[in-house]
């Protein structure tokens, strides 16, 4: 046995089927059975949609989730995991600013003062339940939002065990491009189930060893200079539900923990971006940048700075321009935008009303 806040975040990695989810499962019970739902909550990511579908039982008991998620607080959809994300450096933010208020180092010591009664809620003070996240599948995460998802989780690895939040990230697929080295330097408990070849036991690891494994179970535990071998226990489906079933059928809260707004980002591009766009005052570019993006039917930035060979800041005030006139929809994270004129008669006509103003 470890203590997760000891650790104080866990890299889950190995091939398909040698005991990723069963093991993903014995922790959050293992959670379930050590805490009192006052004491914790657990933001749960599953891209697959099936994996911690047993768990949306204990919702309003163990469950933290944004206020519009309540109904469904287990998160599968990469945007709300985009949203969930940033919510959660916003609660690590003021986390510490109630420690820095108390003059407390970390959320122990701050929790046990607020029991203490030494700590007055009505300047602002509160009890702080610990918060794990568990991703799932993060390699499916990483190939749909990249560095979006790359940035907060890193953020909150790097400065949130002193407030209690703490990761679990589990991926299938142990390739660099994944587990990066930021993610590794901020992930120092990994936990390796069998994999194939000997390189990936190296990017998990930093050593060699987990493809010698025997599967359904077996796996090294590293969170010092050398890794243990250890057989993970087995928790079967039924037994999770039972579990749940139990802790449902006592008192809980009235919806899930809720997590505060996140912040949105607009400094770049998006939507404040293309509020203070002048299209009185258009760039030289901007006709033939509108057409390149109806001919093409995308509407990325990457696209208009390869083919002008122009730089990222000037490629993204021309995609504000073409937001402001009606060219292109709103950027939806690093996916491109909507392109909104289907033809090249209706651009031009926007491109003439735009030069007659």
């Amino acid at each position: 046995m470890f203590d997760l806040a000891k650790a104080p975040h866990l890299l889950v990695a190995g091939a398909t089927g040698q005991g990723k989810s069963v093991g993903l499962n014995a922790i959050l019970t293992s959670l379930l059975y050590k805490k009192h739902p006052a004491e914790l909550k657990i933001v749960l990511v599953d891209p697959k949609m099936v994996e911690f579908s047993v768990y949306k039982t204990i919702d309003k008991h163990f469950l933290a989730a944004l206020p519009e998620e309540a109904e469904t607080p287990i998160i599968t959809d990469t945007s709300k995991v985009i949203r969930t994300l940033q919510s959660l450096c916003v609660e690590m933010d003021a986390r510490y600013e109630l420690l820095m208020k108390a003059g407390e180092r970390n959320i122990k010591d701050y929790n046990k003062r607020f029991i203490q009664r030494q700590l007055n809620p009505e300047n602002g003070h509160k009890y702080m339940p610990y918060i794990v996240v568990v991703i799932d599948e993060y390699g499916d995460l990483i190939m749909t939002a990249g560095k979006e998802i790359e940035l907060p989780i890193a953020r909150i690895a790097q400065k949130a065990r002193a407030v209690g939040i703490h990761m679990i990230i589990a991926t299938q697929r142990p390739t660099t491009n994944i587990i990066t080295g930021t993610i590794k330097a901020n992930f120092p408990a990994r936990i390796a189930f069998k994999v194939s070849q000997g390189i990936d036991s190296k990017t998990i690891l930093d050593r060699m060893g987990a493809q010698q494994l025997i599967g359904r179970g077996d796996m090294l535990y590293l969170a010092g200079n050398d890794p243990i071998r250890v057989q993970c226990a087995f928790v079967d489906t039924p037994e999770v539900i039972d579990i749940n079933r139990f802790i449902q059928q006592q008192q809980g809260y009235l919806e899930p923990f809720e997590l505060p707004e996140p912040v949105v980002e607009g400094g770049e591009m998006g939507e404040s971006g293309a509020d203070d766009v002048d299209l009185n005052h258009l760039d030289p570019m901007f006709d033939d940048a509108a057409r390149l993006i109806v001919s093409s039917g995308s509407g990325s930035t990457s696209l208009i700075q390869r083919k002008f060979s122009i730089g990222y800041n000037r490629a993204g005030r021309l995609m504000d321009m073409l937001e402001k006139a009606g060219v292109v929809g709103q950027a939806h994270g690093s996916k491109p935008r909507e392109v909104l004129i289907q033809d090249d008669l209706s651009l031009e006509q926007l491109l003439q009303q735009l030069k007659s103003r």
